[in-house]
């Protein structure tokens, strides 16, 4: 997995997020966190997946582009809405995947 530079993560989350990547990547079962990716389908912006979907065995994280983590799924859907309001203000579009993408390439 990659994570974005300006990683998005719910009010409170900011001290444990080493740990929590950490756990992340060393397949550790973590209660009620979710992650926002990029989506798979180029056509498609952001999905979201709980992070116990990530423990199987089969699944395959290795192409997951994170954007974002929070606690629970109800938060998920309120970042989406902050993430893609951040998106059209700042270019007044919605092309969410295009504006992660440049970010993440600046310097």
């Amino acid at each position: 997995m990659r994570y974005y530079k300006h990683l998005y993560l719910m009010e409170g989350l900011e001290k444990k997020k080493e740990k929590i990547i950490r756990k992340l990547e060393e397949n550790k079962f973590q209660m009620n966190i979710h992650i926002i990716t990029l989506a798979q389908n180029e056509e498609n912006h952001l999905e979201i997946y709980d992070s116990r979907l990530l423990l199987q065995p089969s699944f395959p994280h290795e192409d997951f582009f994170v954007v974002g983590i929070v606690k629970g799924y109800e938060d998920a859907l309120e970042l989406v809405e902050e993430i893609t309001q951040e998106v059209y203000n700042e270019t007044k579009g919605a092309d969410i995947r295009s504006y992660i993408l440049e970010k993440e390439q600046e310097v």
